[in-house]
């Protein structure tokens, strides 16, 4: 299968004209026997330094494709952090014509950097689908402690040989349905978002999402029947949302206040000390509480809303702790300061209409025990005694407009 990103391109009904730096993106067994001619589809030439980490070097039946230099980087404790990227900058032998990147998510984030760093080029090739950041142009680094999304350079091309991630580990797999099954709420979010403060909202982008999660949900219903994973199909979902990312330049269709969890997880603020999990596994459980909050939410037949106030500095200290002068400053320019809260009230109908798309919690649950799936903030390492706190905490981190941030507007009490 090689995608067509054509079609996604040119003047949109949104009013903007859409650009990809992705040119190709190829899915099919035997990809990588055919790597030189795709790389020369692609315009790509001249010096290539290839990445893999001491994992992705020795997967059993990994295809080495040709490299001037390889750098083999020791997979324990690797992640995307700005000095380990810089760190692996230093040991190139000369500034590459392009870059591969062979490995998972974690990996990705170094091409992305160094190809931004270096304005050289750089090639995907996944070893897992378990997620969907390999067409995107969203680096998630740690910068000062902090996760930050920023934007970076995406891919000019992915080349993914389903026989290589068709031999991941089955939970790997599964954290990738995770992570595509989670636009459930983050489609939900930006539709709200838009709705009640007039955000920026792109029907085409919106329909690759949906489209992504509709096939990734039938994927996953399958696992659950007892039938094999269908790889081809899971590889082009995560294809195609990384694709949402790059046309806007941000992961809106892609990531709400469930991601949230993932970016915890890694920063570990209070409760989350003890915390570990892919990053699938952490957006799977985080999809899990806010369904479970949103549609606890939608009972009310109506919403009362209240003035808009600045985050709390003493409730922020207490809850982040040496994180906290990176949350407030993250939340000087709050979005929820941007529109009316009664926009909230005069919308509640078409709000909770948006809600009733995203599947139940015990639905979801059933799924994911079923299946596999994480399911707990028990099994992440997770205080359970963060989860009534959890709505809060999540959207304090991201200045990001999400239903979870906007009950800092309503009187629920």
């Amino acid at each position: 299968m090689i995608l067509d990103t054509a079609k996604y391109l040119g003047s949109c009904a949104c009013g903007r004209d859409h650009k990809l730096r992705t040119k190709l993106v190829v899915c099919e067994y035997g990809a990588l026997a055919k790597f030189d001619d795709y790389m020369r589809d692609a315009g790509l030439s001249g010096y290539r330094t290839v990445i893999y980490d001491t994992n992705t070097y020795h997967l059993p039946g990994m295809v080495h494709v040709r490299a001037d230099q390889e750098i083999v980087l020791q997979a324990q404790g690797l992640h995307s952090e700005k000095g380990l990227i810089e760190d692996c900058m230093k040991r190139f032998e000369r500034k590459p014509d392009y870059v591969v990147v062979v490995g998972g998510g974690t990996l990705m984030d170094f091409g992305r950097y160094s190809a931004w760093k270096l304005g050289i080029p750089f090639v995907a090739i996944p070893t897992i689908v378990s997620s969907d950041g390999f067409t995107a142009d969203i680096c998630s680094i740690i910068i000062d402690g902090q996760k930050k999304s920023i934007p970076m350079q995406a891919a000019d091309a992915v080349i993914c040989d389903i026989g290589i991630v068709a031999g991941a580990p089955r939970f790997l797999t599964i954290a990738g349905v995770q992570d595509i099954m989670a636009k459930c709420v983050s489609i939900a979010d930006w539709k709200i978002a838009s709705l009640v403060s007039g955000e920026y909202f792109c029907p085409r982008v919106c329909d690759m999402a949906q489209e992504a999660l509709e096939l990734m949900t039938k994927c996953a219903c399958d696992l659950k029947a007892g039938k094999e994973p269908d790889i081809e199909t899971m590889a082009y979902t995560q294809m195609l949302s990384g694709l949402t990312m790059q046309i806007l330049s941000n992961s809106r269709a892609a990531s709400g206040a469930e991601h949230l969890v993932a970016h915890l997880v890694e920063m570990k603020p209070r409760g989350f000390e003890n915390a570990h999990g892919l990053h699938g596994e952490c957006v799977g459980v985080g999809t899990l509480l806010v369904a479970q909050a949103y549609h606890k939410l939608a009972e009310r037949e109506s919403i009362e809303v209240k003035p808009f106030t600045p985050i709390d500095e003493e409730w922020v200290r207490w809850e982040f702790g040496d994180l906290a002068d990176g949350i407030l400053k993250e939340n000087v320019n709050d979005v929820l300061a941007s529109f009316p809260p009664e926009n909230i009230k005069a919308h509640w109908q078409e709000i909770r209409d948006i809600i009733a798309q995203i599947p139940s919690y015990e639905e979801l649950l059933e799924l994911y025990t079923v299946i596999g799936a994480k399911h707990s903030l028990e099994e992440l390492g997770i205080d359970p005694a963060v989860k009534d706190s959890f709505l809060d905490i999540s959207s304090a981190i991201r200045n990001r407009l999400t239903l979870a941030r906007m009950t800092r507007l309503m009187a629920l009490e």
